[in-house]
């Protein structure tokens, strides 16, 4: 399975702004800058990780956006379930499936199977498990850029 860029750059965002303290601000601009992804994408990603209650956005003059729950509390299996819109790994998944041999393949069964195991791992996980090296990946994150 390969996941969007737009649920890498949500587990990114979360990653960058889970390295802070909770009180700090984050800006989408210096996410931007710090992983060199546009920031128009990473302005959808922050409005829909906000619906989803994973950031929470201070509007105004020295706003940003920060963590709304504990990093232990943001589970990744639920992240990318929220973030993907397509877990269609073949064609006979789909709503639209014209392949002939769907009522006789076992294809589809293995891969439903391995679809579930593959999301059944990634709910073993939360952000604070990604935030393990936080050290590490807070000097290359916030590293001065020139």
């Amino acid at each position: 399975m390969r996941l969007t860029m737009y649920t890498d750059f949500s587990l990114r965002v979360l990653m960058y702004i889970g390295t802070k303290e909770k009180t700090q601000l984050s800006t989408i601009q210096e996410i931007s800058t710090a992983y060199g992804i546009s920031k128009n994408h990473l302005m959808k990603v922050t409005y829909e990780l906000g619906k989803h209650g994973y950031i929470q956005t201070v509007r105004g003059r020295g706003g940003g956006i920060r963590l709304a729950l504990l990093p232990e509390e943001i589970n990744i299996g639920a992240v990318v379930r929220k973030t993907e819109d397509d877990f269609n790994l073949v064609e006979c998944f789909s709503c639209t499936n014209r392949c002939i041999i769907t009522p006789v393949c076992r294809l589809r069964n293995i891969l439903h199977q391995a679809l579930a195991a593959y999301i059944t791992v990634l709910e073993q996980y939360t952000l604070q498990d990604l935030l393990g090296n936080k050290d590490e990946l807070a000097a290359i994150l916030f590293e001065k850029k020139v």
